[in-house]
């Protein structure tokens, strides 16, 4: 998330993905903020909406942004949009962005690539000026009631492990144990692969069955290429 004022060019990020967050924030009418999540099975993470949900908009601008892997973000701008509106932010436009699967890595490998960064600051010129107005954004595609949420990939901790606690620390769900870090709690894991990017020795993964079993799934889905959208 980032904010910003309409006072100011000032602005800071929130990472609602540190498992620590407990502090509760509070805007105004004078605030932008900028949500962004990445679509999980076509869902927000369930984090992050319980998060959003401890914050008080006080009638701020919101802009929302759905990043997934070039299947489908169903309805995660929708879930987004209604959790935000909910909290009293006054939501202005919303985004459908491209980037590589956070599963299958082959899958949009190497989005955002030059094509999507020129379409996207081509949709902040035109968010930038919807933002001077008090127009808000009335529907975004998504159905409800969302759609339920399937089993999400866990990864397990190969022998190579070194327990050096990285995954432990950034683990955003809180399900790598901390003494004990190759062992994920799948009840709590939501399935985003942090732990398998940021290993230092690349001894995370998913069980190559899974992977397979999954790729036959989606991978005729996620074939033709997708591109960013933009709902004002």
């Amino acid at each position: 998330m980032r904010c910003l004022s309409l006072l100011s060019d000032d602005g800071f990020v929130i990472d609602i993905s540190r498992k620590e967050m407990k502090e509760k924030h509070s805007f105004s009418a004078f605030d932008i903020v900028y949500f962004a999540l990445p679509s999980f099975g076509g869902r927000c993470p369930s984090l992050a909406i319980d998060r959003i949900r401890n914050m008080n908009g006080g009638g701020a601008k919101a802009v929302l942004i759905a990043v997934y892997g070039n299947r489908a973000y169903e309805d995660t701008l929708i879930e987004l949009f209604d959790t935000v509106k909910g909290c009293s932010f006054r939501v202005v436009a919303a985004v459908s962005a491209i980037a590589e699967h956070s599963m299958l890595r082959s899958i949009a490998s190497g989005r955002p690539d030059n094509d999507d960064k020129a379409r996207l600051l081509s949709f902040k010129e035109r968010i930038d000026e919807r933002l001077r107005t008090e127009s808000e954004l009335l529907s975004v595609p998504g159905i409800r009631p969302y759609k339920m949420i399937g089993k999400f990939l866990v990864p397990k901790a190969s022998k190579e492990c070194i327990r050096c606690g990285r995954c432990y620390l950034s683990c955003p769900s809180g399900a790598i144990d901390e003494l004990r870090p190759d062992i994920t709690d799948s009840m709590k894991c939501i399935g985003c692969a942090r732990c398998i990017s940021i290993c230092p020795v690349k001894a995370r993964g998913y069980d190559e069955s899974d992977v397979s079993k999954l790729k036959e799934r989606i991978l005729a889905m996620c074939e033709k290429r997708k591109e960013a959208e933009l709902f004002l």
